[in-house]
């Protein structure tokens, strides 16, 4: 009897071990592309195939080295994206980015190709660091907190893209306060430009939590991060551990009245380093229009 008990104890510790050994060596490594048809008749017909890839939770530096970078970013490029976003994230608070790191990091942001362009907003890791801003200029991103975009492909009807800095710290700005540029503008638009201003509206934010206090029904499209959707995920039963900020909204896709709501698994890992049936993801998004 003590020996069966020996044995059933040694599997478990087993099968414990190899579980956190598969976290952390298997399960932060490699890459899936997420692909999602987008349909929507508000669509301008000039952005009818429009490829967004979405960049999230990098967390540069914990399991992501420049190595690892160099491969994501010939796989994005393989995409041949229209559109990139980065919603937060680049960078983790727990890791000092040297100088040399920093300059390869903007070296290789570099050489992400989008044929429209690409925008970043700052998560709460990023918050930390004073150079995110530069690094984001450095490496060809446009700065997109708290700001927004009116976008052209070829014709005079355009999209919105508008990006909301971290809501985790709110020093300077409230969210009301945040938001209020983007609500200014949709309230410019009436009858007499509304042939030219943008019917179709995308918001790109950081902790999904914060969706329901940004009139979500005046966007079409919103992306998030933040939650990796949970690190450690379990068959049936979901995400295990989620951040504040990502305890109500944390799976990859909700629909808020209408409202296309995606939150992105990210790519890298924050607080542990480690991952469990949930791999490093990339999101990408076709925009069609029938």
């Amino acid at each position: 009897m003590k020996k069966k008990v020996l044995i059933i104890i040694g599997i478990i510790i087993i099968v414990i071990a190899s579980t956190i050994l598969y976290a952390r060596f298997i399960g932060t490594s490699g890459l899936i592309v997420k692909e999602y048809k987008i349909t929507n008749s508000s669509i301008p017909d000039s952005f009818y195939g429009t490829k967004i890839v979405q960049l999230s939770d990098i967390h540069f530096g914990r399991t992501i080295n420049n190595n690892n970078l160099k491969k994501i970013i010939k796989k994005v490029n393989s995409l041949k994206p229209d559109i990139i976003v980065l919603t937060g994230d680049l960078l983790d608070k727990d890791y000092k980015i040297t100088e040399s790191e920093e300059q390869e990091l903007i070296n290789n942001l570099k050489n992400l190709q989008a044929t429209i362009g690409k925008y970043a907003i700052t998560g709460n890791h990023d918050y930390e660091f004073e150079n995110w801003a530069t690094i984001i200029a450095e490496s060809n991103f446009t700065y997109l907190n708290d700001k927004y975009d009116i976008i052209y492909n070829g014709s005079t009807k355009p999209i919105f893209l508008g990006g909301l800095s971290t809501n985790s710290y709110q020093k300077d700005k409230t969210l009301e306060e945040k938001i209020k540029i983007m609500n200014d503008y949709f309230n410019t638009i009436n009858d007499q430009n509304k042939e030219t201003s943008p019917d179709y509206k995308i918001l790109i934010m950081h902790e999904p939590d914060y969706v329901d206090e940004v009139n979500p029904g005046n966007y079409d499209l919103i992306l998030a991060g933040h939650s990796h959707n949970g690190q450690v995920r379990m068959p049936l039963i979901g995400a295990i551990i989620l951040p504040p900020g990502a305890t109500k909204y944390y799976d990859e896709y909700y629909n808020i009245n209408g409202t296309d709501f995606y939150i992105s698994s990210g790519i890298g890992t924050s607080r542990y380093n480690y991952r469990l049936f949930n791999k490093p993801s990339i999101n990408l998004f076709r925009l069609v229009n029938y």
